[in-house]
């Protein structure tokens, strides 16, 4: 989520767990398996686990490591979410070393002379200004960061992390009558929603939309005539790599779930076009 100080990025992010269904059984076990390994840090109960380590976690802290080894965040946040709050303010390798777990679902750590492994399968959340002082592009404030300044700001987020980022949010600051005149659904409402199409999609496939194999997601995310040549002005336009194409379709597979729908429609996948069009640092500048 990108956007100008006090829009409320952090906030929303606090919210997602809240809209999760709670653990199964077989999910509440792998979790308690691995706090187990982690004396410091008490398993979450019945609750999916939300870790929010600050921008100073070291890359081992972040992935695991040490003498045991011992799992670190992304594996402390498995079945959960790991929240990045101000992420250019995370080291770089921190950051990098975040996309084997996240292409891969688990992490293999060394210690002792012996590798062990943990699962790491998580719903990464990331939140960020669009530039140092926070303020680029909103009327409530002048900013004064050079395109320099925020390319460096920006330098941490690697492409390569970038493409494995399903949703991009821009979020604009609302002023105080948008905010009262909005009607927006209640979060119980959006959670029963999310319920039904995690329902729907392990009916599917016995797994979420976001674990799909590229062989899966040809099966299960098939696009008619019109979404076909909707996607590809998008590879033309957008230079979405192979990895991206895979990310849009998942995602419009999603949103089609959430709306009941048994086919992926062209609406569904603009959509998804449009999430994923806006990652790279360049619409920030």
């Amino acid at each position: 989520m990108v956007g100008p100080v006090g829009a409320g990025k952090t906030m929303l992010a606090n919210r997602a767990p809240g809209l999760l269904p709670p653990l199964a059984p077989s999910e509440a076990a792998e979790v308690e398996e691995i706090y187990t390994r982690r004396k410091d840090s008490p398993p979450p109960e019945s609750r999916r686990p939300f870790r929010t380590p600050p921008p100073h976690t070291t890359a081992a802290a972040l992935i695991g490591g040490g003498r045991g080894p011992t799992p670190g965040e992304v594996s402390l946040a498995h079945r959960g979410v790991l929240f990045l709050d101000e992420l250019p303010l995370f080291r770089r390798e921190a950051l990098d070393g975040l996309r084997g777990p996240m292409d891969r679902g688990q992490v293999s750590l060394q210690g002792l002379g012996r590798t062990r492994s943990f699962p790491s399968r998580f719903i990464l959340i990331g939140t960020m200004n669009p530039c140092p002082c926070g303020w680029r592009g909103d009327a409530r404030g002048a900013c004064t960061c050079s395109a320099q300044e925020v390319l460096r700001y920006l330098r941490p987020i690697s492409g390569a992390l970038l493409d494995r980022m399903d949703l991009i949010v821009l979020v604009p600051h609302l002023s105080l009558k948008e905010l009262r005149s909005s009607a927006g659904e209640s979060s119980e409402t959006v959670a029963e929603r999310i319920v039904s199409a995690w329902r729907l999609q392990h009916e599917r496939c016995s797994r979420l939309n976001a674990a799909l194999s590229t062989t899966a997601v040809r099966f299960h995310c098939c696009l008619d005539a019109a979404g076909r040549a909707l996607l590809d002005r998008a590879i033309e336009k957008l230079g979405f790599t192979a990895r991206a194409v895979t990310s849009v379709l998942r995602v419009a597979r999603t949103i089609a779930d959430l709306q009941w729908s048994d086919s992926i429609r062209p609406a569904h996948l603009a959509e998804a076009i449009q999430y994923k069009g806006q990652a790279s640092p360049s619409p920030l500048i």
